[in-house]
């Protein structure tokens, strides 16, 4: 499922492991924090996996068709 990804700018530490797991989706900006570049940019999978491995777990997914938040629960 496509999702709306969601950083809360505020939380994100620059910890990358979101650009480990999917780098065409997410980069680093000037100030090391996450942005999203395309968010088609990796299979549904890889950006869950980006998500999940946030240590401070800022990454929202919402499903893009009906918008209910699908990470975190």
């Amino acid at each position: 499922m496509p999702y709306k990804i969601v950083i809360d700018r505020e939380e994100c530490i620059g910890e990358g492991t979101c650009v480990d797991c999917a780098p065409s989706t997410f980069a680093l900006d000037d100030e090391d924090i996450s942005t999203v570049t395309d968010p088609k940019g990796d299979a549904d999978d890889d950006i869950l996996a980006a998500a999940q491995d946030c240590p401070q777990e800022c990454i929202h997914l919402h499903d893009l068709e009906t918008g209910e938040k699908v990470y975190p629960e």
